[in-house]
């Protein structure tokens, strides 16, 4: 599926504001505590350790996919950003 760019960068700008620190100073990566979070409920492997990437479980795979048409999907007509 093509997503909505568009889309994508506001909801990313918006996840940076939420974790926001500092008067504006946001880490690149996502908050441990939130990740922790995704593991403990089976969604993601392990968040710690030395690897730099997680793998989603498969029941994490299909909801980020089912979130991900519905969050990012082509844009409707008359639809605004």
């Amino acid at each position: 599926m093509e997503y909505d760019k568009a889309k994508i960068e506001e909801v990313l700008l918006t996840l940076l504001g939420v974790f926001e620190f500092e008067s504006g100073r946001v880490w690149k990566r996502y908050d441990f505590a939130t990740m922790d979070a995704l593991h403990a409920k089976g969604l993601i492997t392990e968040p710690h350790g030395r690897r730099q990437s997680i793998y989603l479980t498969d029941e994490g795979m299909r909801m980020a996919k089912k979130m991900a048409a519905k969050y990012f999907g082509p844009r409707r007509s008359g639809e605004e950003c």
